[in-house]
């Protein structure tokens, strides 16, 4: 290895060092949005992207599709970003499209309406319409279905858990039954009453007393199978989410995997999706396994 060889990849140890030391701290992840400079880290190529397509009327009713770059025919991911269903935007989300579309995974990322401009459901009613939207013109190529999985972090795995366990909101949006073919949620609050929050109060409304808001109230026997992520240090949403999710989709006889990483937290969870920042592949392991296996 020559000099200047040597000097570059101490550069990039030195600034994936600082950017990892910043992630997990929290300092640039406030309210668990991701921040672009993941992005600094991410490789440019290997995947094809299509940006700010249309899946409704509203300004940000627009998503985001990586492609693999061999076209697999593979499963597909579509994933919500968290962001206390205030912030959050797609553009900060490339490591999880470069990550997945490693493995044959094409994801589409949406945006969805935040308050205050809305208030629950609305956020949640535009996943469905974003999951409609795949339905139509990704879910079948080359006469085949895809099977199409549900993804979230934190408040973005809560809008994944109530598409896939209320099928309501996927009904009046024109989603066929059996179309998540499973759900995958990262760090989600799912089981959450009583709110005592008065920001997170807001967020819900009138609706912030109702068990209508926890996908808890779901876990039903129609539900799809599932696969629930969490950090055992993980402060902003306890574990006991996850748990008591789990324990509710089993004792219905829905096949559930519970993936406890005792040294993670809400935030550096997330780093398992980067294919630079990712430390023990964990995460992608336990996503590959799940994705792989038809019900």
């Amino acid at each position: 290895m020559d000099v200047f060889t040597r000097r570059r990849a101490r550069h990039l140890w030195q600034r994936r060092r600082l950017l990892l030391g910043l992630l997990t701290s929290g300092a640039l992840l406030t309210g668990c949005t991701p921040t672009r400079l993941v992005d600094a880290l991410t490789p440019e190529g290997g995947y094809a992207r299509d940006r700010d397509i249309a899946y409704g009327d509203r300004p940000r009713q627009r998503l985001d599709i990586y492609r693999p770059a061999a076209d697999t025919n593979g499963p597909i991911v579509v994933f919500f970003y968290g962001g206390s269903w205030r912030t959050g935007g797609k553009g900060g989300y490339r490591f999880v499209g470069e990550q997945l579309t490693r493995h044959g995974i094409t994801v589409v990322v949406p945006d969805y309406r935040l308050y205050p401009e809305v208030a629950f459901p609305a956020f949640v009613e535009d996943g469905a319409q974003a999951l409609r939207w795949v339905q139509d013109n990704l879910a079948t190529n080359g006469g085949g279905e895809r099977r199409v999985f549900v993804m979230g972090h934190s408040a973005g795995a809560h809008i994944a858990a109530l598409l896939a366990l209320d099928r309501r909101y996927g009904a009046v949006a024109g989603v066929k039954p059996g179309t998540i073919a499973g759900l995958v949620g990262i760090s989600g609050p799912y089981d959450f009453l009583p709110l005592t929050s008065p920001r997170t109060r807001a967020v819900f409304g009138p609706l912030a007393d109702d068990p209508v808001i926890l996908p808890m109230t779901f876990a039903g026997a129609a539900a799809p199978p599932a696969l629930l992520i969490h950090g055992g240090t993980d402060r902003t949403v306890y574990p006991r989410n996850s748990e008591n999710l789990a324990g509710a989709l089993l004792r219905s006889g829905v096949p559930v995997r519970l993936a406890l990483y005792d040294d993670r937290g809400h935030v550096d969870i997330m780093l398992g999706l980067s294919s630079a920042l990712d430390s023990d592949g964990r995460l992608m392991g336990d996503l590959l396994e799940f994705t792989a296996v038809r019900r």
